[in-house]
């Protein structure tokens, strides 16, 4: 019977904290530390059989596997998340099938989406959480011209995670990133060089990525103000 695991991205080395926490992922966030809130989320879906938890050194590694969800696999990261996404994959066992990557700098992913991925995965074989683009974009070609192109905002989505595929067609993706010496920071870009189609979940909640100080007490409002439906 084919299994899911779900990739815990923590190894993320959080430049632009500026130093406020030594770790993000381990930052204080409603009382847990960040990973618990997504660890939590996919333990109550009941969505992955197996958790490879992506760590960034030693120190971290010993705190991540007191809070880990179970069954775990510990992998250590890479210099990039692209190779971080790689070390895991290689480190999955032979029965899995399906596989989410989340990036667990994005704390407030709720157990109803995980549930809805895995079932669109199953049938598209690549799906990612998004929310589509509010905002007036403008392309920029030369800064210097001052020439600007506003973007058809109605075809717009901004991704997030979790991205969720085919255990099959990521390692193959990845591999073809590879060969090209491509550094991706998206897991559905290495999708796209494949030229296979990546269905979208369009997220209706909030699912920010903290990535600065002020990111930290916007999410601790959000999760207070929206309470957290997988404590």
């Amino acid at each position: 019977m084919s299994r899911t695991a779900a990739i815990l991205l923590a190894a993320g080395t959080g430049r632009r904290m500026e130093g406020t926490v030594p770790d993000k992922v381990l930052a204080t966030l409603a009382g847990r530390p960040v990973f618990a809130h997504s660890a939590a989320a996919f333990m109550a879906s009941t969505v992955a059989d197996l958790y490879v938890v992506v760590y960034r050194d030693q120190r971290q590694m010993l705190a991540l596997s007191a809070i880990a969800p179970t069954p775990s696999l510990l992998i250590r990261g890479g210099r990039e998340r692209q190779e971080s996404v790689q070390n895991a994959l290689a480190a999955l066992p032979g029965d899995i099938a399906y596989v989410f990557i989340h990036d667990c700098a994005r704390p407030l992913i709720r157990p109803e989406q995980l549930v809805a991925l895995h079932k669109i995965v199953q049938i598209e074989g690549a799906v990612v959480l998004a929310h589509r683009v509010t905002d007036t974009i403008k392309e920029v070609r030369d800064p210097s011209s001052g020439h600007l192109r506003t973007l058809d905002r109605s075809r717009l989505w901004a991704m997030e995670t979790p991205q969720v595929f085919s255990r099959e067609l990521i390692v193959r993706a990845y591999a073809r990133a590879s060969e090209r010496g491509l550094s991706l920071t998206d897991d559905a870009a290495a999708v796209e060089l494949l030229k296979q189609p990546v269905a979208l979940l369009e997220n209706a909640h909030p699912n920010p990525k903290l990535t600065t100080p002020a990111d930290l007490a916007y999410i601790e409002f959000l999760a207070t103000a929206l309470g957290d439906s997988h404590a």
